[in-house]
């Protein structure tokens, strides 16, 4: 049997937690930063968690994660 690969674009991008969730980074804050406002570059900063309804497919791209 050949082994499950893992999708290595989807494993750059998100990290499973320590309660089996998947956390990702935001976009849009790595240029063209000073038209956006200090807030908006503050909540860029902070990590998210996958919503429930996308949990089924990132666990098909990240079998082994």
């Amino acid at each position: 049997m050949p082994k499950i690969k893992t999708n290595r674009s989807a494993a750059k991008r998100f990290k499973k937690t320590g309660s089996g969730k998947f956390a990702y980074q935001k976009a849009n804050s790595s240029h063209i930063l000073t038209k956006k406002t200090t807030k908006r570059k503050r909540q860029l900063r902070q990590g998210q968690i996958i919503d429930k309804s996308n949990m089924r497919e990132i666990r098909h791209l990240l079998p082994n994660a």
